[in-house]
């Protein structure tokens, strides 16, 4: 497939790696501009573009700033993508160092609803717990009893299989972790954020998480 990458820190990068490695044509993108991705282009075989350019043709894009980053991304980041392009935002909210978003703390919508709403496309949340090391790391066949999974959340039920079916061809189970506005299960400081469990572990985390935001995540 042809992927786009927003963000080459470290799932970004990471994440550049493996999706070349499995013979994805992959652009990554990010706000320093292409000229400062040179060696993560020769390492990989990326393909180094502006932001504003890294969707066009792409069947998946990732969104993989930081929270306070989203708004300014480029205006029509997603024109010139696949009709059907899957979205997944990486991104979690850290108050501390995003600022306080109203959307977030006063309306109650989840991280995720928040991003989508501001590059105006649907997203999947995925990969945003997980241990970047971990994408190079741990990867593990099919079957193998210490396969770690990773939740996904979205509402588009093609986009969801589109992302899980490309998570485990990475190496990992996906676990569904229901709709957008049930992303809160898999934000920072819930069971599940940064777990490394196979999928009862993953759905009994999910289970388990609380709606509430804890204070330390809190502006």
């Amino acid at each position: 497939m042809k992927i786009g990458i927003i963000g080459a820190g470290n799932i970004g990068g990471n994440l550049a790696r493996r999706l070349t490695a499995l013979g994805h044509d992959v652009s990554v993108a990010n706000s320093r501009g292409p000229q400062t991705l040179t060696d993560l282009a020769k390492e990989t075989g990326a393909t180094p573009v502006p932001a504003a350019e890294a969707a066009r043709g792409a069947q998946v894009v990732v969104v993989t700033v930081q929270l306070k980053a989203v708004p300014d991304l480029p205006s029509g980041l997603l024109d010139g993508a696949a009709e059907d392009v899957a979205v997944i935002d990486t991104g979690n909210y850290y108050p501390q160092r995003d600022g306080r978003i109203a959307g977030i703390e006063d309306e109650g919508r989840t991280e995720s609803r928040w991003t989508e709403q501001q590059i105006g496309h649907p997203v999947i949340k995925a990969f945003n717990g997980t241990y970047a090391q971990d994408i190079l790391d741990r990867p593990r066949p099919a079957g193998a009893p210490d396969r770690l999974a990773l939740p996904v959340a979205g509402d588009d039920p093609a986009a969801k299989r589109t992302v899980r079916d490309l998570i485990e061809q990475l190496g990992f189970d996906t676990v569904d972790a229901g709709g957008i506005d049930e992303s809160w299960r898999q934000q920072p400081a819930t069971p599940v954020y940064g777990l490394r469990a196979g999928v009862e572990g993953v759905r009994a985390a999910l289970a388990e998480a609380s709606p509430e935001r804890p204070a330390e995540f809190r502006a």
